[in-house]
């Protein structure tokens, strides 16, 4: 839709702008015309007395009664009219565009809460049922599959983890926070622990993996 009412606008901007010229050539050479008529009456004065009444009001029923300027005034008031028409829908779709982009801003991350919300809710079921075991081993998996369940989530809206881990240091996507002794010859300039990992949303980093390089 916004294809078409743009491509109507220039399509009306260009008419307007031809009958703009038109006009004015038109009325130029009406102009030019009645110059013309009143000195070719002025020669032919005495001609023009003589002239029979009924001819004379023959002549005259002969020409149509039209009016060129009301003519054109006509057509200005139609191009107006469409004008006035179009820019208001435009303004109404400009309006309607910058709402919706306004909206896609504000509520952008709304499907990625609604994700993480339930587990929100296993936390505080979990925080419940801490109060009531003694178990260690209960809650160890109990905290598990809360972590399995929102790395899920986040990997199904394409939140990935950095694999950096006894890689090679990579500045693009990673931050040294330490440089130490490598264990061995073939761990210098790799990463020998992960301080804090790294994300990346879909090709685009979101978060640099602070890491310990060896050398």
């Amino acid at each position: 839709m916004s294809t078409a009412i743009i491509a109507d606008f220039l399509y009306l901007a260009e008419n307007l702008k031809t009958f703009c010229l038109k006009f004015a050539q038109r009325f130029m050479n009406m102009e030019q015309s009645q110059s013309n008529k009143a000195n070719k009456e002025d020669l032919n004065a005495d001609n023009s007395e003589q002239m029979p009444i009924e001819e004379e009001n023959k002549g005259t029923e002969d020409v149509p009664n039209t009016d060129p300027i009301a003519e054109l005034e006509k057509q200005v008031s139609e191009w107006n009219d469409k004008y006035i028409r179009l820019m208001a829908e435009f303004d109404n779709f400009r309006k309607r565009t910058k709402k919706e982009k306004e909206d896609l801003l504000k509520y952008a991350g709304e499907e990625i809460w609604k994700g993480i919300l339930p587990v929100i809710d296993d936390f505080e079921r979990a925080i419940k049922d801490n109060n009531q075991t003694q178990d260690i081993t209960v809650i160890k998996q109990g905290f598990e599959l809360i972590y399995n369940k929102i790395n899920h989530t986040i990997q199904q809206k394409g939140i990935q983890p950095l694999i950096c881990l006894h890689q090679p240091f990579d500045v693009d996507t990673m931050e040294a926070v330490a440089r130490v002794p490598a264990p061995s010859e073939d761990m210098k300039g790799k990463v020998i622990d992960e301080l804090e990992k790294g994300y990346k949303l879909q090709d685009r980093i979101i978060r640099f993996a602070k890491v310990v390089v060896g050398e």
